[in-house]
């Protein structure tokens, strides 16, 4: 059985627990929230999804 967790839940998790454990504060979690946003508005976000995709369809196999 194989289960998928959205990448979007596990970099929101990942923001939460830096918020919770003080690793970075609110105004600098909405900084980068928000050049995400803009950076998917430009033409860098096709390079950026093209190398996520090959990072994680590589990750199963690094186990192997």
């Amino acid at each position: 059985m194989v289960i998928t967790i959205p990448l979007v839940l596990l970099l929101a998790i990942g923001v939460v627990l830096l918020l919770r454990f003080k690793a970075v504060g609110a105004g600098a979690a909405v900084a980068v929230a928000l050049f995400g946003f803009y950076l998917a508005h430009t033409g860098a976000a096709d390079t950026v999804n093209e190398l996520v995709t090959a990072i994680t369809d590589a990750l199963p196999g690094v186990g192997r």
